[in-house]
């Protein structure tokens, strides 16, 4: 837990995030900036009250060594993905659809944050992570504030990374060129959440050159080895879909061409597999089997600080994790979005008598930090939660949300995705 007050040990990041109240947002100057990429219904999008708590006006100090430590954590983590021991041990409960590796490691990783005393944690690991071209705007439309000159937490031209992300991928797969097509998929992808980032997507994709639409997988079809939705022949999928295994019936055109190899999918099952299962993290969080394997002693030493102790809820542990719920964080195996999940201290009997029959992981609860701000002219401390996008171990950009309640959302007044500025 962080100090109550300050003290000497105290960083200045800690202290701005404890004390530092200014509105960072340039809110006109995002509004001005998303109405002019998103077109037509952007006065529909922004003005919609879902939107307004998308964006938090504070932004996030951390010191920069703390973002390194973060950074070393996903590289030691994809280090031991590599491992052969490792990945026949996760690829064991994968889904059959999940077997096949053509290449690609997956566009848009995300590993999610908590920080302490203790240094960070890493808490969740997510393909298809949503949010990266809204922060990409966010950072580029705040003020200065009392916390003086920082450092914006991205890649240096977000922008040029994001295409030579999709074009590495691309050669991944198929060895050289470039895609002509993309399509953004997901299922009404106009109903989504996060909808005008697809439309953000869409936008930097086309003016470099690169086709690209907005799909519902029921919009595809599947036809002599390739992919199409109408006469257009799609190369390349930015899947946004929370159907891990392309196993539905409705994503059956998808997984005809992921099977076959018909179009480059990324993320794609593999990689959710290998990475993103949440069962990988009760291994990942097992000290002595990576150095098994074969990982190396700083490598093992990162995750083993790194990542909260993870273990699967099975019968024959019910008990013991009962008796120690408070201490543990559960969460189930094939969840998304927060979907599920319960902090131990505020389960009752019966949900855990469901969770002991369905594929659940506990993980030690870990708290996150706090960002004070103002909401509506009140002090209040939101919880603080950071994202790191990176690509093959590679920073895109990396950013916070804050939220009040058991998990992250974006229904707290004053929270939502907030810029992270580094502070040494």
């Amino acid at each position: 837990m962080q100090p109550t007050d300050d003290t000497p040990e105290q960083t200045e990041a800690e202290r701005l995030n404890r004390h530092c109240l200014c509105v960072t947002l340039d809110r006109p100057a995002i509004v001005a900036n998303l109405a002019s990429q998103l077109g037509d219904n952007a006065g529909e999008i922004l003005s919609s009250t879902a939107w307004q708590q998308l964006f938090s006006n504070a932004a996030v100090f951390v010191p920069g060594q703390e973002l390194d430590h973060m950074l070393a954590i996903v590289q030691a983590l994809e280090a031991a993905a590599a491992l052969p021991d490792y990945r026949r041990r996760v690829l064991s409960w994968a889904p059959q659809n999940a077997m096949i590796n053509p290449g690609p490691t997956g566009a848009f990783m995300g590993y999610d944050f908590h920080l302490g005393a203790e240094g960070p944690r890493l808490i969740e690991v997510n393909t298809n992570a949503g949010g990266a071209f809204l922060n990409a705007v966010l950072a580029r439309a705040q003020l200065p504030c009392c916390g003086g000159a920082t450092r914006a937490s991205w890649a240096e031209d977000f922008d040029t990374a994001v295409i030579a992300q999709f074009e590495s991928e691309w050669r991944a797969q198929r060895g050289s060129g470039r895609p002509q097509s993309i399509a953004i998929v997901d299922d009404k992808p106009e109903e989504q959440h996060l909808y005008p980032e697809f439309r953000l997507a869409q936008q930097l994709l086309c003016n470099k050159g690169i086709d690209t639409v907005i799909l519902t997988p029921t919009d595809l079809k599947y036809a002599a080895g390739a992919l199409y939705a109408g006469d257009k022949r799609i190369d390349l999928v930015y899947n946004r879909l929370v159907d891990f295994g392309l196993e539905t019936p409705e994503h059956a055109a998808l997984r005809s061409a992921w099977l076959d190899g018909g179009a480059v999918i990324t993320p794609n099952p593999f990689v959710h597999a290998l990475l993103a299962d949440k069962r990988n993290l009760a291994v990942l969080s097992d000290h002595t089997t990576l150095m098994g394997w074969g990982l190396s002693p700083e490598n093992a030493q990162l995750l083993r600080r790194g990542i909260p102790r993870t273990v699967q809820v099975t019968a024959s542990n019910g008990e013991d994790l009962w008796r120690e719920r408070r201490q543990w964080f559960f969460k189930p195996v094939a969840g998304h979005g927060s979907k599920g999940v319960y902090r131990g201290s505020k389960l009752t009997k019966s949900t855990f008598a469901r969770i002991l029959e369905s594929d659940y992981i506990a993980q030690a609860y870990v708290p996150p930090s706090e960002r004070l701000v103002l909401v509506d002219g009140e002090r209040e401390k939101l919880k603080v939660d950071v994202r790191l996008y990176t690509y093959r171990g590679t920073l895109l950009l990396a950013a916070a949300r804050l939220y009040r309640g058991q998990t992250t959302n974006f229904r707290t007044p004053g929270g939502g995705f907030a810029p992270l500025l580094l502070k040494d």
